[in-house]
């Protein structure tokens, strides 16, 4: 009789062996965290007064950036929306109150999803927004993976809430990338329309290429550059070309803020801010986060070239995405609900090796945590769950492809038990 792979031992071990995160914790622990975010929100509501909360912050606080830069553009100024002192006018008329502006520092393409919002009120542009970009989310989140488990764990997650409250597009991109990742496979021309769409965002597209370059995936990264390209001149030629100098002059604010901490280190799940937090000077922390984003873009090319599980592909280049970019805050941890489902429904299916399912765990409480961690110790852990959880899927993408183990791309997965 052959001896056995490693892999192999590992998961008949996995599968014999009981292990804490059992399916009775798994259905009790994500009702109580749920009810504690939901007892947080009420507070927060019942302690705000004409929509601001006790800080002086609007009701969806980011919001407001979308709803100013619409409003902008609907009155034939949107390259004013990249003039901080111009943007918090417009801000104002939503919130008359505020003192301070929340910067604007999107492409032009990114005009073209909040054109319309000015067109409504604040408050109910707020929920129409936020409310049609979690069903995106939600719908995609159960094409990787279903039950009631999988749903109250999703229902508990504080990277959900966290968009939700910040007002925040993430719901957005995470749909955006994640149905992309869903029809690579099947649906080429469809997979890169969606990736070109993402370049509302365009650090949040940057790995892409290398994934799709590594699997020689040319309708796809000819289809996404195609239409990048058309937004861009759509959005330019519909706005004027000074829109795209305010941008292209935005992001040096946006760099300048980034460095100095006006954008908050301890919100940001990056390398950079981890670096800064601990007292490095600026050089040195664009070395070493570029060092761990050059290894990122390795293991994701590695994966993609050499393994054909599509969770694990999934799973390595959504992590990767949130480590690349310096340029990344909490409510971009909404990502992270779609690693984890894919690297569950791996663990579900193939067996668990050492040490998986506290990373995960570990991964679910991240937006939770990270920030009040960051402000108690002057310690960012984001990057350190991120490493982690990319080292987790990369270990497990190197014993599926010495196996063959593969997944199936386009059913999800019933997430009932745990083994």
């Amino acid at each position: 009789m052959p001896e056995k792979s490693e892999y192999e031992r590992d998961r008949e071990t996995m599968k014999t062996d009981a292990h804490w995160l059992n399916r009775e914790r798994l259905i009790f622990y994500p009702r109580i965290f749920l009810l504690l975010l939901l007892a947080i929100g009420f507070k927060l509501f019942l302690m705000s007064k004409n929509t601001h909360d006790l800080s002086g912050q609007p009701f969806g606080y980011d919001f407001i950036t979308f709803w100013g830069a619409s409003h902008l553009a609907l009155t034939g100024h949107a390259q004013d929306a990249y003039n901080i002192p111009l943007i918090l006018r417009a801000e104002q008329i939503a919130h008359p109150a505020l003192k301070f502006a929340y910067p604007w520092f999107y492409p032009p393409s990114f005009y073209l999803v909040v054109l319309p919002l000015a067109l409504l009120p604040y408050l109910v542009a707020y929920w129409t927004f936020m409310l049609s970009t979690l069903g995106g989310y939600l719908l995609v989140l159960r094409r990787i993976v279903r039950g009631n488990i999988a749903m109250w764990c999703l229902a508990a997650f504080s990277g959900l809430w966290i968009n939700f409250f910040q007002g925040q597009n993430a719901f957005l991109t995470a749909a955006l990338a994640s149905a992309a990742l869903l029809n690579i496979e099947r649906r080429p021309v469809l997979a890169g329309l969606f990736i070109g769409l993402l370049t509302i965002k365009p650090h949040l597209a940057m790995l892409f290429p290398v994934a799709l370059l590594a699997i020689g995936g040319w309708r796809t990264l000819i289809t996404a550059g195609v239409t990048a390209i058309t937004l861009m001149i759509i959005s330019t030629a519909s706005l004027g070309v000074d829109v795209l100098k305010g941008f292209i002059k935005s992001l040096g604010y946006a760099r300048l803020f980034l460095e100095n901490g006006s954008l908050s280190w301890t919100y940001s799940p990056s390398v950079f801010a981890f670096m800064r937090l601990f007292g490095l000077p600026v050089a040195w922390a664009y070395v070493v986060h570029c060092i761990v984003a050059v290894v990122a873009v390795i293991v994701v090319w590695r994966v993609w070239r050499h393994c054909q599980n599509w969770n694990l592909r999934g799973a390595v280049l959504m992590t990767a995405t949130l480590l690349v970019s310096p340029y990344m805050f909490g409510y971009d941890l909404a990502w992270l609900a779609c690693p984890i489902a894919w690297l569950a429904v791996d663990g579900q299916r193939n067996g668990w090796l050492s040490g998986e399912r506290e990373v995960l765990v570990a991964a679910w409480l991240l937006p939770l945590l990270m920030a009040v961690i960051a402000k108690a110790l002057n310690v960012q852990i984001g990057p350190i769950v991120l490493c982690s959880l990319l080292w987790m899927t990369y270990r497990r993408a190197t014993k599926t492809s010495m196996t063959g183990a593969t997944a199936i791309n386009d059913h999800a997965a019933q997430f009932e038990t745990v083994p």
